[in-house]
């Protein structure tokens, strides 16, 4: 077996995976993707601006929209600059420790953002369901509770799948079919059986991501029943928040499963949905919260009315 800390891993070609060699059409993918990265960072790091100086959005489900604009900002780091860098590589290679340290930020992000999405929905559940109660349930410590929770969970979850790894031996050739590490391409390089591994990683992942999706399905369905008894104003301010949420949980949790609930392979389409997931996603979500949030929307007329005249008050 090769030492572990010799081992370089080459990583295969990024653009559409196993479809496109050709370098110009990766330069044309670096110019594709290297905006939307931008614009992730730039939408999620307004969201974050504006919750943080704007009075009106000073609850806690812009305290927790906050939070999960960070997520995704480090979430999307975690793949998307070696992603888009590699693009423009002859070569595109991976030490194991800078390896390690992608699967372990992915998952801990990752997991972190399927936490948060739980904790928005018992946020609205409890806003929309027992509205007198809603100030004192949801304090500013509960909050702050349910946010590191959030944290260690994505800690906790990330450890396991860094252990799976870890022991198991490299020996060659060390050629990942991906355009990032992840533990099923890893587990295709491995000198063992990794039956046992799979059943793991299943479950700490593909079932994780199960339930939390189960979990957020039963919570919007008593939501939309609690609905009957509002008024047509509140059902549909209370629908517009919603639609934001569901969105959101659609386009994260369905890669998600489609991916960590089946066997392992090398099809083009697991690579199409990687990147939709870990490049494209995170960019949509502060879209699909500002264009559907009358109050977002107006703290973002708010902010650039400032810059424009900032003698004003």
């Amino acid at each position: 077996y090769m030492q572990e800390n010799n081992i370089t891993f080459v990583v295969a070609s990024t653009c559409n995976p196993g479809l496109f060699q050709d370098p110009a059409v990766q330069r044309v993918c670096f110019v594709v993707f290297l905006p939307v990265y931008l614009a992730t960072v730039v939408g999620n790091g307004l969201i974050i601006l504006m919750v943080s100086i704007s009075k009106s959005l000073d609850s806690p489900m812009y305290f927790f929209l906050s939070y999960l604009s960070l997520v995704e900002i480090s979430y999307s780091s975690t793949v998307a600059p070696k992603f888009i860098t590699d693009l423009l590589a002859k070569i595109k290679t991976i030490s194991l420790e800078g390896c390690l340290a992608q699967i372990f930020f992915f998952h801990f992000f990752g997991v972190a953002e399927i936490l948060l999405i739980v904790v928005m929905a018992y946020d609205r559940y409890v806003a929309i369901c027992k509205p007198l109660h809603y100030m004192n349930i949801m304090s500013r410590q509960l909050c702050h509770l349910l946010v590191a929770g959030s944290w260690l969970g994505g800690f906790c979850h990330s450890i396991i799948q860094i252990l799976v790894i870890i022991q198991l031996p490299f020996c060659g050739p060390n050629v990942i079919d991906h355009y990032f590490c992840d533990l099923q391409p890893l587990f295709k390089l491995a000198c063992t059986d990794t039956f046992m591994e799979g059943v793991i990683v299943l479950a700490n992942s593909g079932l994780f991501s199960v339930f939390s999706f189960l979990i957020l399905v039963s919570s919007y369905i008593v939501i939309l029943v609690n609905l009957r008894n509002h008024s047509a104003e509140g059902r549909h301010k209370a629908l517009s928040t919603c639609a934001s949420h569901i969105t959101v949980v659609i386009l994260f949790f369905g890669p998600a499963i489609f991916l960590y609930m089946r066997p392992s392979s090398t099809f083009t389409e697991d690579k199409l949905v990687a990147v939709f997931y870990t490049v494209i996603t995170p960019m949509l979500n502060p879209i699909i919260y500002t264009l559907r949030n009358a109050e977002v929307k107006i703290a973002i007329r708010r902010l650039w009315s400032k810059k424009e005249n900032p003698g004003r008050e």
